[in-house]
């Protein structure tokens, strides 16, 4: 097979969509040794690195080709744009185009294979952009008209698509969990000021959906109440909706009670991980929860949400509190004031995180590609009206 792969987010300060294609096409290319991997740099209409030809997944293998690494963003637009079919003769003749940014182009020859991460963009509109519900909706809804196979990252994720839109055929669908990108031998890079065991830790790009704000009102009650001179230590890159983080760390009296470290890179996260008292992670809304299955790899004891998919990544291994109520989260602070139930939390979210894995993410795509060649090229809904009005 000849296997167009979407790496546009892999490049600097990826977050979720952008592990998640870095990691899969790395175990892909490596595990499998009999198919051919295109790799698009640009891709779609909806995402635009200006670094995309040097910044991206540089894979030097034997089974791999980069491709489109020149276009600038007008050509990019153009190209994939098009209100005809893309011109897949430029994208090397795919069997299978893979897409992992929302993107959904359209392919006359190539089966398409669709990335499904979440639908936060329709539950809860409040939290994100105009333009990226915009984007994302666009991207969904043609994969619902047009996708020959959608590949879910939960089940939760799956199961709210067929839910709105119950008319994509099940058996079209595949769910396939992530993997942790840290290993014990990873690299580490401390943290100045930071002590092993002395902070509270959260990771995540600053967007309301991951109920930042609430958290730290609840960790300012948790504080007060209990007098725990932990600093909470928040790292990820800027998001939307979030500018003004800092004036509301400060009206509510957190300023020496917290570190902002921005965007960190893998060795600084991992030393955090492997050394925060707990790992705190109650999001409001995930179509997976990629930081909570890092930080139970690594041994963290976790805080996260009894939403979504999160409980399916967590399993008995983590402490859940209810992400919408601030008492439940002030009151998971308070819980890991004993170490025992931390230390038990410690000792059992590797095991669970043992459960997901790369490889096996890398083998289930691998048949995921070899059951949409066996599959009919699924029509489009304009070409199912087509054929209705011309009969």
């Amino acid at each position: 097979m000849r296997i167009g792969f979407d790496i546009s987010q892999t490049g600097k300060a990826k977050a979720g969509c952008g592990y998640f294609a870095d990691s899969l096409i790395k175990h892909l290319v490596s595990c499998d040794k009999n198919n051919e991997y295109l790799l698009y740099s640009a891709f779609g209409n909806t995402f635009w690195d200006k670094e995309h030809g040097t910044s991206t997944c540089r894979l030097n293998k034997s089974n791999c080709t980069h491709l489109l690494d020149h276009l600038s963003h007008h050509e990019s637009l153009a190209f994939w744009s098009t209100s005809a079919a893309i011109d897949e003769e430029k994208l090397g003749n795919p069997d299978i185009v893979h897409g992992n940014n929302f993107s959904c182009p359209r392919f006359t020859s190539a089966r398409f294979v669709y990335t499904l991460y979440d639908l936060s963009f329709l539950d809860h509109p409040e939290y994100t952009s105009e333009e990226n519900r915009w984007n994302c909706f666009n991207g969904v809804f043609n994969a619902a008209m047009q996708a020959d196979l959608i590949i879910a990252i939960s089940e939760y994720s799956r199961q709210r698509f067929l839910e709105i839109f119950p008319h994509f055929p099940i058996e079209r669908t595949r769910v396939v969990y992530l993997g942790s990108r840290f290993q014990d031998d990873h690299d580490e890079k401390s943290v100045a000021d930071l002590e092993p065991d002395n902070f509270w830790l959260s990771v995540g790009t600053l967007e309301p959906r991951k109920n930042l704000r609430r958290t730290l009102l609840a960790y300012k009650k948790y504080i007060d109440i209990y007098n725990d001179q932990k600093p909470l230590v928040l790292a990820g890159g800027q998001g939307w909706l979030e500018d003004d983080l800092e004036s509301f760390i400060v009206n509510i009296g957190l300023t020496k009670h917290i570190r902002r470290l921005g965007y960190v890179d893998d060795d600084t996260l991992n030393w955090l991980y492997k050394n925060c008292w707990a790992f705190v992670y109650p999001s409001i809304y995930e179509g997976f929860g990629l930081p909570v299955l890092e930080a139970m790899n690594l041994g963290a004891a976790v805080i996260t949400s009894n939403t979504t998919s999160l409980p399916e990544v967590g399993k008995d291994a983590v402490l859940y509190v209810d992400p919408t109520n601030e008492a439940d989260i002030v009151a998971g602070f308070a819980k890991l004031q004993d170490d025992k139930l931390r230390q038990v939390l410690r000792f059992n979210s590797p095991r669970q995180a043992k459960n997901f894995s790369w490889s096996k993410a890398a083998k289930q795509v691998t048949q995921a590609y070899i059951d949409v060649l066996e599959l009919p090229k699924k029509t489009s809904e304009k070409e199912i009206q087509k054929q209705f009005f011309m009969s």
